[in-house]
């Protein structure tokens, strides 16, 4: 390889794991850190999530578009569009002084800039589609790929099904019996192990639909003593929510704004959860079975598409975000949480998993970035 890799995307921890996992397993396969570049958004989590990886981070202007003709939405968006100006021609300047081998995209509006750049200067663009359904600007830019690395299986030309690049974090949980006992008792306070333990994310922000409807299950659940509720509810709702919980007597009923999910996939039995695509596959990975309440309206409604696959192989329930109420969770729960059906969707879940998605995204880098 004669230039640098370029890894972009961002603006999500979605998006921003997965560049740190390409980019560790770049490493791994004996790439210097000072032959990758990062490329995201101002705007969003990477100049934090990616401060300790050792790779030169650079930041372009930019946002993403809201799909809305409200007079302040269209102003938003009007802003946007010169944000995205700004970023091409920043990302133009500093992909044509890099002349990378590869760029990679992984998605969302952070990831337009540089791909588009890479176009321009005829380097080899790599895609990393998460989603059964590809964002925007990678719709616009696979035309121009030299390779697709899909999560999942996809039509259309340079598709290979790699897996989604999921973090070590993750990758090295231990679900055995065992496992989850010793993630229980390292749990603050201990988790008894007797209870069954559902876990709730949905987001940095999280879901208000989502958050309401559990604290409504956390009221028809107030006196199990059969049962841990740890409800991560994002931070725009957690003052609403600590402040509405309801008494409980019996049910331990945990709430937090945010956390590191690799602690609670660790000891939990079954998840509720939004569909976006690497939390399908840290699920999958894991062989959790879960309750999918697919954003609504989302691009594409990747999201339905998404929980569609694992539902359909029988991993997964699917709530409809309008039909999400404490009483539907419930009845849910009832269906999953019943005999031997909880091992069985583990069991599913884990046949649409893949460990190595990161290994096999970066053995097709390598691969580009040899012939170029």
């Amino acid at each position: 390889m004669v230039g640098p890799i370029v890894i972009t995307g961002g603006g999500t921890g979605g998006h921003i794991y997965p560049m740190r996992a390409v980019a560790d397993q770049l490493m791994a396969h004996g790439v210097a850190a000072n032959q990758l570049r990062f490329v995201g958004s101002r705007r969003g989590q990477e100049a934090t999530l990616l401060a300790s990886s050792g790779v030169e981070l650079t930041l372009l202007p930019g946002r993403g578009l809201r799909r809305s003709f409200r007079p302040r939405a269209v102003g938003q968006n009007l802003g946007a569009l010169c944000s995205l100006v700004a970023a091409l021609f920043f990302a133009f300047v500093k992909v044509g002084r890099w002349r990378p081998s590869v760029v990679v995209s992984v998605g969302g509006y952070a990831s337009f800039a540089a791909s588009f750049a890479a176009v321009l200067w005829r380097c080899p663009l790599v895609l990393v589609e998460l989603d059964a359904t590809p964002g925007f600007a990678h719709r616009v830019l696979t035309r121009f790929a030299a390779t697709r690395c899909c999560a999942f299986p996809s039509d259309g030309a340079h598709a290979v099904v790699t897996g989604a690049p999921v973090r070590d974090e993750v990758l090295a949980i231990d679900r055995s019996p065992e496992g989850r006992s010793r993630a229980r008792r390292a749990a603050v306070p201990p988790i008894d192990e007797d209870r069954t333990v559902v876990v709730v994310m949905t987001g940095s922000l999280g879901s208000t639909r989502v958050n309401r409807a559990v604290l409504e299950l956390a009221r028809r659940w107030s006196t199990r003593r059969d049962r841990t509720l740890i409800h991560v509810t994002g931070t725009r709702d957690y003052e609403t929510v600590v402040r509405e919980r309801p008494v409980t007597d019996g049910l331990d009923y945990r709430t937090l704004a945010f956390a590191d999910m690799s602690v609670y996939w660790a000891l939990c039995d079954v998840a509720i959860c939004r569909a976006g695509a690497m939390t399908l596959n840290e699920l999958t990975i894991l062989a959790i079975p879960s309750i999918l309440v697919p954003l609504p309206g989302a691009p594409g409604d990747h999201q339905t598409r998404n929980a569609l696959l694992v539902v359909e192989a029988g991993g997964a329930r699917l709530v409809v975000d309008a039909d999400c109420t404490g009483a539907t969770l419930d009845a849910a729960l009832g269906f999953v949480l019943d005999g031997a059906t909880l091992a069985s969707m583990g069991r599913a879940a884990g046949t649409l998993g893949r460990r190595d998605g990161a290994s096999r995204i970066a053995a097709e880098v390598l691969k580009l970035g040899r012939s170029s």
